[in-house]
């Protein structure tokens, strides 16, 4: 689909330029550093277009790359190369961006137990590229989609009433396999999140003291989930506050991509 998307009726320039017998030879390089990911990705564009086009690669998925690395040689058809080099760029500079945020971010906060995790807050039809970006950068994943685990937000209480309205209502309707996760903006919040026994309870835009006290309430009786405004400057305090799970879209939602080309 990203390649129907990109060619469209096809490609006037390459196919009135390029002959059968027209051949390229050339290389993915980076010229910054980072984490590589997308590499198969990169790969299935050109597979689509012509099983002629060779790709070899001198790093994998999860590399810490540098600025003049060599990441592949490629060759083949020279209308294939062509067509097929924006979409393939597109997703592997794409998701080595999110790789790279991502291992920042788990960097950041090495020294504690608490885990980096993505939102539900990607681009439409490429959640599943961005996750995996995401794995491959050292983060961990949250639900998938909103079948994975029922989260129960401050719209979702505003209906239900109250949190305890909420978590029973889901109780009854849900099967045993499922998740109850409760976002919290307070600290009387948490403890009726704690008192209906939510399996997870998210600390939603608090200050830190507040998460400290909020974790001590908790009392190991839930997943402690903070989130909201996490940046590289906060993540290793909020961390330090003995969270579970530290949910950020910026590791997606505002990872630049990559700057990797390939040079005919």
């Amino acid at each position: 689909m990203a390649l129907m998307e990109d060619i469209g009726y096809g490609d006037i320039t390459t196919e009135n330029l390029a002959g059968e017998s027209d051949f390229l030879k050339g290389e993915l390089n980076t010229r910054s550093e980072g984490i590589l990911c997308g590499c198969e990705v990169f790969k299935t564009v050109f597979e689509i277009l012509s099983d002629k086009v060779k790709i070899e690669f001198r790093f994998k998925d999860g590399d810490r790359i540098k600025k003049g690395d060599k990441i592949a040689d490629i060759s083949g058809p020279a209308k294939d190369l062509l067509m097929g080099e924006r979409v393939a760029l597109n997703y592997i500079q794409r998701m080595s961006g999110i790789a790279t945020e991502t291992r920042k971010y788990q960097d950041a906060i090495a020294p504690f137990s608490a885990k980096i995790v993505d939102t539900r807050k990607t681009t439409p039809n490429f959640r599943a590229f961005e996750k995996y970006a995401v794995k491959v950068g050292g983060g961990a994943l949250h639900r998938f989609n909103l079948s994975d685990c029922a989260m129960i937000k401050d719209n979702h209480i505003r209906l239900a009433g109250s949190i305890t309205n909420a978590v029973n209502k889901l109780r009854q309707n849900l099967s045993h396999a499922h998740k109850i996760e409760v976002e919290c903006d307070t600290l009387e919040q948490v403890k009726e999140a704690v008192c209906v026994k939510a399996d997870i309870i998210m600390l939603d835009n608090m200050p830190v003291d507040v998460m400290r006290e909020a974790v001590k309430i908790i009392d190991n009786k839930a997943i402690v989930e903070a989130s909201g405004n996490v940046t590289l400057d906060t993540v290793n305090n909020i961390a330090s506050t003995g969270v579970d799970i530290i949910s950020s879209s910026a590791i997606v939602a505002k990872a630049p991509t990559l700057d990797l080309a390939l040079d005919i």
